[in-house]
């Protein structure tokens, strides 16, 4: 054999040692693009700046008409049993799922525990078995705006030095007024009327949930306690006047029945709930707002001392931020947007009370200074069913 030939059939044996050695090569070369790329999506998604049409895979689905209108009318629902879900928004929120508890709470019935706190976001709808929801009628209705919807609106500075040189905190404009008139979230409204709700003025006809409107202008009309053990009209017989202021309270003794169960109010700070209990009855519950932890709402047992409607607020930062009262103060007028809103149910612990507020949105999220906020459509209807000497007993 030559010696060329003996070279070819070692360079053939090598060859056939290793056939695939490019192929090999490529692969691996394919394998670790494959890899890279899997690496930098990761990356994307973590840093949230992966393109919006590969992450909307990703996302929970709008909620539909269907759903909306369900949610809505469980929160219509309990809204008019006064345990409020505050803001109306079309979901199954957090305090929706905390109304609900506590309306079956008040009937003996078994509580349905809410879902885990990353899962309420996500809308998941209670059990509503047994809640007789067509009572509401149409969760939406017609409504037409009219010129007193418009009568409260008006420039609104932010700061507190220009709020104090008006006469009145208005609305700041027509949305703003009907979302608090109908105990609405603006986007539910929005959702409701699109394109309507920046351009509203009188006559024109908008949808809205079906609940019992709060009228601004009848807040000075409320009168304390005027729902506790309230007779039907034509049953109420006639009464000589009382003779003097505290001749008619509503714990005392009637002239043919029992005296009245005792309202007690029990503001829980661990749920951000307040409880009206005539007796051992739970009779209606609201969301709050709470102190902070930098200024807390007083632990303890107190009692409503007064009752003012359209309130003037004393704007003291030193004593908002640290409890002392300083001679440096603003006194903003009264009004919707007053940051106590358009009701003060003073207690007997000094610069404590229980009031409305100028932004509902805040209501069971955001912390007070001390005092006890709820939305204004709610502090009307707890100020009819109390009055002065209940006790509050703040836990």
């Amino acid at each position: 054999m030559s010696a060329l030939q003996s070279s070819n059939r070692e360079r053939a044996q090598s060859s056939g040692h290793f056939p695939n050695n490019c192929a090999i090569l490529r692969r691996r070369s394919h394998h670790v693009k494959v890899l890279f790329r899997f690496v930098i999506i990761a990356v994307l998604i973590s840093s949230g700046i992966l393109p919006a049409a590969a992450r909307k895979k990703h996302r929970e689905p709008a909620p539909n008409k269907a759903n909306i209108e369900a949610a809505t009318r469980l929160q219509i629902f309990l809204d008019r049993a006064n345990f409020s879900p505050g803001k109306l928004d079309g979901t199954y929120n957090e305090l929706t799922w905390k109304g609900l508890g506590l309306y079956r709470q008040s009937r003996g019935e078994q509580s349905q525990p809410p879902p885990q706190q990353g899962k309420i976001k996500s809308n998941v709808a209670p059990d509503v078995t047994g809640l007789d929801l067509d009572s509401v009628g149409p969760a939406f209705v017609p409504y037409t705006v009219t010129d007193a919807d418009l009568a409260s609106l008006g420039p609104l500075p932010s700061s507190v030095p220009a709020q104090a040189k008006l006469k009145f905190l208005p609305y700041r404009d027509a949305a703003d007024a009907i979302a608090e008139k109908f105990h609405s979230d603006l986007h539910l409204l929005e959702h409701l009327n699109p394109g309507k709700m920046k351009t509203i003025k009188a006559g024109d006809q908008i949808k809205v949930p079906n609940v019992e409107p709060f009228e601004l202008g009848a807040v000075k009309e409320i009168k304390p306690g005027s729902e506790i053990n309230a007779q039907p009209a034509n049953e109420v017989e006639y009464q000589p006047e009382p003779q003097s202021e505290n001749a008619n309270k509503n714990n005392q003794p009637k002239k043919d029945g029992a005296p009245s169960a005792p309202i007690v109010i029990k503001i829980d700070t661990k749920i951000n709930m307040l409880g009206v209990l005539q007796g051992e009855k739970l009779i209606a519950a609201y969301p709050v707002t709470i102190g902070s932890a930098h200024t807390a709402s007083p632990i303890g047992e107190w009692k409503v001392t007064r009752i003012t409607k359209m309130p003037t607020f004393r704007y003291d930062k030193e004593m908002l931020q640290h409890g002392r009262r300083s001679g440096n103060f603003h006194l903003l007028p009264p009004g919707p947007r007053n940051p106590v809103g358009v009701m003060w149910i003073a207690l007997n612990k000094k610069g404590i009370g229980i009031h409305g507020t100028n932004d509902p949105g805040s209501i069971g999220r955001a912390a007070s200074h001390g005092c006890i906020r709820l939305a204004n459509w709610d502090i009307v209807r707890l100020a009819t069913k109390i009055k002065k000497g209940d006790n509050v007993s703040i836990h």
